[in-house]
């Protein structure tokens, strides 16, 4: 169990307990949407179709504070009365709240069937632009009932795509393991190398598969990651023009985006050897030959 939550140091599994569902499936997804193509016998269905959809509903660690459980479960029945009126209820096949994070979330699974019958994701989510649009309706329900609730800051506007939070909880986590191994190839010397090769091997066996995994999923987000860099480098400025809503965001934002960036820093002082020996590849991606003595 422990390692399943290995990528996402943030779990508390002593909290897991409390997660509740507020639409909990009655049988396997692939089982209920396929029941679901069959009842409305959507046509052109293919073998690679999208047959759920997945969305991450939350707010800020800031609004959930000091609230009890019924008024957690209130907010987020108001996010799935949106989503039912917005895709049909029966659409909705799960819808669960998790408690053991340092935020409550919810993971809410649909069937993308359209108003008319076709099963088709692209036809409910649509492009950036209608995105948006139904993001600007979901906020616009949700602050009727919770006025303190801030839009974030789209896409279409930033022209940045949007970074999940759980690239720089990795991040983070990898930034940990690189410092202990920096540390102890300090603190190595005659006396205790002979120990110190050997946990050094066992930390370094774990650590560059787990990297080379996140630098390819980060591969995706390049153009995000450039962006906010240059964002950071130009924050104190950013933040003198921002209102006290935004400035928290792009604080919250600014210390997750400081792990991404400080593990590269971190990496450039793994020695050179080291990396070939264990990575395979450069950290620019350039093929190694490893050495499997």
């Amino acid at each position: 169990m422990k390692e399943t939550y290995a990528s996402n140091p943030d779990v508390d599994l002593s909290r897991s307990k409390y997660n509740f569902h507020i639409v909990e499936p009655t049988d396997r997804y692939r089982k209920l949407s396929e029941a679901l193509i069959k009842q409305y016998d959507c046509p052109r269905v293919r073998s690679d179709s999208v047959r759920i959809v997945e969305t991450l509903i939350t707010a800020s660690h800031d609004f959930f504070a000091g609230m009890n459980i019924r008024e957690v479960r209130a907010f987020f029945q108001h996010a799935v009365d949106f989503l039912k009126d917005e895709l049909g209820e029966d659409r909705i096949v799960s819808a669960v709240v998790h408690m053991d994070e340092k935020t409550p979330h919810m993971h809410l699974s649909f069937v993308p069937i359209t108003k008319d019958g076709r099963l088709s994701a692209k036809g409910i989510i649509g492009n950036r632009k209608s995105l948006t649009a139904w993001q600007d309706r979901y906020w616009r329900h949700m602050v009727s009932k919770y006025p303190e609730l801030e839009r974030g800051e789209s896409a279409s506007k930033t022209g940045r795509e949007h970074i999940p939070p759980r690239v720089f909880k990795q991040a983070s986590n990898l930034n940990k393991q690189a410092k202990v191994i920096l540390d102890l190839l300090a603190g190595t010397n005659p006396l205790n190398a002979r120990k110190n090769a050997a946990e050094l091997d066992r930390l370094l066996r774990k650590f560059f598969p787990e990297m080379g995994k996140f630098l390819t999923k980060t591969k995706q987000y390049d153009q995000a990651i450039r962006s906010l860099k240059a964002e950071n480098a130009d924050l104190k400025q950013d933040l003198k023009e921002a209102t006290d809503g935004d400035m928290k965001r792009r604080l919250a934002e600014a210390q997750l985006k400081s792990d991404y960036i400080e593990l590269e820093r971190t990496l450039q002082k793994i020695p050179p050897e080291i990396v070939f020996r264990y990575a395979g590849k450069t950290m620019n991606g350039k093929e190694n030959a490893v050495d499997e003595s």
